[in-house]
């Protein structure tokens, strides 16, 4: 061999090696709040944002679920109708209990830390070189200078999030000053990607309040996709949580229907190979409820027509599909103005349509969620230990039941 075609063969392997190292390297969604659109006063429950802001700072806490050596942002103006322009964000490491590690960093689009967003859009933020570890605490701040109505937000963000007056990014949100409002909804932030020069892959779950951590403690990152995350941690695998309060497979109103959210809420998030489907009981118990008074109950066959339709489109993209059995309700939000959420026949249909999930062969896989944390005394309600008072949402422990359940069922990545 001579010495020229050994520094060839040295310099295509050097490539390849290299080659294979950028291949690796992937951007995998780590965090996630499903965009809603802002309703109207008149709705059963208050937004908890204003309607307006100008020369405003929105500080949210976020935990991650896969870490890596960068991040990026998405901004989501996704229910707007008009441009919505941030001037800066910025994105701080939580140190352990004691506080926030180092000076904020701004967050660039393109190179500038102001973005506009046009309407119905999202944008993705440039690559920040911060490495976070899987299960990352991270507190992210908006400033919005300009008049500017908000009409995207998610509502139950299950985390202390404030409003201040001025330019706040530099500070923390313990130390804002000039204090608006504070809430535990969520503005202009729904996803976070991170990169590793580990390959990875993600899951996401696609449900409604049970999902999203109604009836979880504030702040304390326990609902089923946060105890999903510590679990597949160790695969590299992200967990996102596309779960919205109030959601439905059928309908509109506290969100888009299932189907209708499915692309930009779960296909276009990178690196998602397996999505769980756990959704249905608010298109049963909703009708004849205040949430929709003059709406009559689903037949089973549109439900299962709508799950088929669901499930065939993440297939042809590639997804792998898990169901989730609707959970008992007996007694849901008893002694409140929603106290009909519960009747005999509502029950009935969603047992049917239970035993169409465990048996029609449409799910690659099942979780019987009904089982697991019905009460063995009276399978109709939620079992004491699991219920977080209401009867309708788990608390903490029957969401790691399920956690642990659905984490046996995901597949590791390729």
């Amino acid at each position: 061999m001579s010495l020229r075609t050994g520094f060839y063969l040295l310099l295509t392997a050097c490539l390849s090696l290299n080659a294979f190292t950028v291949q690796a390297r992937q951007w995998v969604a780590s965090w996630q709040a499903s965009p809603q659109p802002v309703w109207t006063q008149d709705f059963a429950f208050p937004t908890g944002i204003p309607q307006m802001i100008q020369d405003t700072t929105f500080i949210q806490n976020v935990m991650i679920s896969r870490g890596g050596e960068r991040l990026r942002l998405v901004l989501s103006n996704r229910y707007g109708t008009s441009p919505l322009t941030v001037e800066q964000t910025t994105v701080s490491r939580r140190k352990g209990p004691a506080g926030w590690m180092g000076t904020p960093t701004t967050i660039t689009f393109n190179g500038r830390p102001a973005v506009t967003i046009a309407p119905g859009q999202q944008l993705v933020s440039d690559p920040l070189n911060m490495p976070v570890a899987d299960l990352q605490q991270l507190q992210i701040a908006h400033y919005v200078n300009a008049q500017t109505a908000l009409e995207t937000f998610h509502w139950d963000g299950r985390q202390q999030a404030v409003f201040s007056k001025g330019n706040q990014t530099q500070s923390p949100m313990s130390a804002a000053k000039n204090l608006l409002q504070r809430t535990q909804a969520r503005v202009f932030l729904s996803r976070i990607d991170t990169e590793s020069a580990t390959s990875g892959c993600a899951v996401a779950v696609l449900g409604d309040s049970i999902t999203d951590g109604n009836g979880v403690p504030i702040d304390s990152n326990t609902r089923v996709t946060d105890y999903m995350a510590d679990r597949l941690r160790a695969s590299s695998m992200g967990v996102i949580n596309a779960g919205i309060s109030g959601a439905r497979l059928l309908g509109d109103k506290m969100g888009e229907h299932a189907l209708a959210r499915l692309p930009q809420d779960v296909i276009d998030a990178p690196g998602v190979t397996t999505l769980v489907l756990f959704i249905g009981i608010n298109d049963i118990s909703w009708p004849g409820t205040a949430f929709a008074p003059k709406q009559s109950m689903p037949g089973l066959g549109s439900l299962q027509t709508e799950y088929r339709k669901v499930v065939a489109f993440a297939k042809s993209k590639g997804l792998r599909v898990i169901g989730v059995t609707l959970t008992p309700f007996r007694g849901a939000l008893a002694g409140t103005p929603l106290d009909n959420y519960y009747n005999d026949q509502k029950d009935h249909l969603r047992v049917a349509v239970n035993a169409w999930i465990r048996g029609a062969g449409v799910f690659d896989a099942v979780i019987d969620a009904d089982r697991l944390l019905q009460d063995p005394q009276d399978i109709t309600k939620l079992d004491a230990r699991y219920d977080s008072g209401d009867h309708l949402h788990p608390g903490p422990a029957g969401n790691a039941v399920l956690a642990q359940a659905i984490a046996g069922q995901i597949r590791a990545c390729q």
